[in-house]
């Protein structure tokens, strides 16, 4: 690897002869109140090799003994490796074409970032930032997973700055194979790889390390801003802080667990488009939703983020109040909270205006149809102000998300 940049090509890990629509699934943090998604997941992999037995959907949080899933996960890893399930793609960056769900195209790079130029604070200024308030509850489980793993796969997606949209376009003369060409399982589209090795790859990489946001001191530039998967890059750089302490300064500069292997994605692509996630309570009392919510939560001088109060079939359009949207997003969040802790109940994030709508229709639910944002105040707002609230924006629906596929040996 280029010790002077901070996405590099990389040793990548992919099925030698696996059926890659078994092999590649959705992340595991989808789904998750969908009965019957990943039921039907586990019956089309069967017992092939698949990216299923390398995580744990979090849809079976709390339905399974974790401790032992996450044992199985690790000797899984260790067999795929010993019984010749991968081949290596050598010191190579993947150009990857993703056909979503409703057409548009989606196109990112996978590689190595370099996790010293990476920091979750929220005050940080390093090249890479997050995007959303990292909740460190969630990280200590991420970490056990991580420091145990003998492989990573991502399901991260970094955004970079290209307006132009030419960076990958020119990649595209560099590609010098065809990896991997396929339908992606439960109607996730299509996705295609492409390899850039060799110089050409050091020079896309290179040209990507130049881009960023941020032209004086006191707003040090921004080169990548995390576009998903925040708490699993800070959980890959808490292991990365504890293993370098046991590391000579040598040692450090190439130990593999230095790096998290990701997906960069241009911000500005048509293909990319944020998307609120909403929020859904249940288990709760309903009844006094409405009145209580919109109290809490309206603007009273016509200015504000449009937001919608669903408990049943009633609907309720307000504007909800803040000075910028991470505000009114913290709010509401904050809101959620105290209504839960008067009332009972839980709150999970939902993606999908339609399915919101059905789930808080339900007894003892109610939820939140949330903000939209204008991707293009991304950059600057993380800049100027810092990381959004966690849960602020998706990326594109649930079935847009990435799919495991591509692996690197840890």
């Amino acid at each position: 690897m280029n010790r002077n940049l901070f996405f590099t090509p990389t040793d990548i890990l992919l099925p030698a002869h696996a059926d890659m629509r078994r092999w590649s699934v959705i992340a595991c943090d989808q789904f998750t109140a969908d009965a019957g998604y990943w039921p039907t997941v586990q019956d089309t992999v069967g017992d092939a090799p698949s990216t299923l037995r390398l995580m744990l959907p979090e849809f079976y949080l709390g339905k399974c003994d974790e401790a032992a899933a996450t044992r199985e996960i690790q000797q899984t890893m260790h067999r795929y490796l010993d019984n010749g399930v991968f081949r290596t793609v050598p010191h190579s960056l993947v150009l990857v074409q993703r056909t979503l769900p409703g057409g548009a195209v989606r196109c990112g790079i996978v590689g190595a970032l370099d996790l010293e130029a990476y920091d979750y604070a929220p005050d940080s200024v390093t090249p890479i930032r997050a995007t959303e308030g990292t909740v460190a509850s969630r990280l200590p489980a991420r970490v056990r997973i991580r420091a145990a793993a003998a492989l990573e796969m991502p399901h991260i997606m970094v955004f970079y700055s290209d307006p132009d949209d030419a960076i990958f376009r020119d990649a595209l003369a560099a590609a010098n194979e065809t990896l991997y060409d396929f339908d992606l399982m439960s109607g996730g589209g299509h996705v295609r790889g492409l390899r850039v090795s060799g110089m050409d790859a050091d020079a896309l990489a290179a040209r990507l390390c130049a881009t960023g946001v941020g032209t004086d001191s006191a707003h040090p530039i921004m080169r990548f801003a995390i576009a998903d998967g925040n708490h699993s890059l800070a959980a890959a750089r808490l292991c990365w802080l504890e293993k370098k302490q046991s590391l000579t300064s040598e040692q450090a500069a190439v130990d593999p667990a230095r790096y998290a292997l990701v997906e960069l994605v241009n911000l500005h692509s048509p293909a990319v488009t944020f998307e609120p996630i909403h929020r859904v309570l249940f288990g709760t009392d309903a009844s006094k939703w409405m009145q209580t919510a919109e109290a809490a939560l309206a603007s009273a001088d016509g200015s504000g983020y449009a937001i919608s109060l669903i408990a049943g079939s009633e609907r309720r359009d307000i504007l909800a109040k803040g000075a910028s949207l991470g505000e009114a997003i913290a709010a509401i969040d904050t809101f959620c909270a105290a209504y839960l802790a008067e009332s009972g109940g839980t709150v999970d994030y939902i993606h999908g205006d339609d399915e919101t709508l059905e789930l808080a229709a339900g007894d003892g639910c109610c939820g939140i149809l949330m903000p939209r944002m204008d991707k293009a105040e991304l950059f600057t707002s993380v800049l100027r102000s810092g990381p959004f609230p966690k849960k602020s924006f998706s990326i594109g629906l649930g079935a847009d998300k990435r799919y495991y596929l591509e692996c690197r040996k840890l």
